[in-house]
């Protein structure tokens, strides 16, 4: 299990940038695939984007070409660098952990796929 704690919420005007982090702990962090999800108010929670241990990635078409997902294995972390915020990006956003050592270049954009979840923090975009 690892103990994710995400950060970089906030409120932005439509247009704006903001850059969430998600620091893991508790395992060893390069053993697990990544994943952004999201979630407004009334609405299911639904994928962002997902990395694998290799750095592989795959995006949500809503958010492609505007966010970039990273990872750090020395610092533990994973970031979701979002541009050209629109107002239907606000939601609590998720970070989610799934272990994958047997598992180099796999990514997944299911939540049930992964096993641990961070609090989530909240972006509001401005219209």
């Amino acid at each position: 299990q690892v103990q994710l704690v995400e950060s970089g919420g906030g409120l932005v005007p439509a247009g704006g940038s903001l850059k969430l982090s998600c620091a893991a702990s508790g395992r060893p962090f390069s053993s697990y695939a990544m994943g952004w999800f999201r979630q407004a108010p009334g609405k299911e929670r639904e994928f962002v984007v997902a990395i694998s241990r290799s750095g592989s990635t795959y995006y949500a078409d809503s958010v492609k070409g505007r966010f970039t997902i990273s990872r750090d294995n020395a610092k533990n972390t994973v970031y979701l660098q979002m541009n050209s915020l629109r107002p239907e990006d606000t939601a609590v956003y998720y970070c989610a952990a799934r272990n994958t050592y047997y598992s180099y270049n796999n990514y997944y954009t299911r939540g049930v796929d992964y096993d641990d979840w961070g609090q989530g923090t909240q972006v509001t975009v401005s219209s």
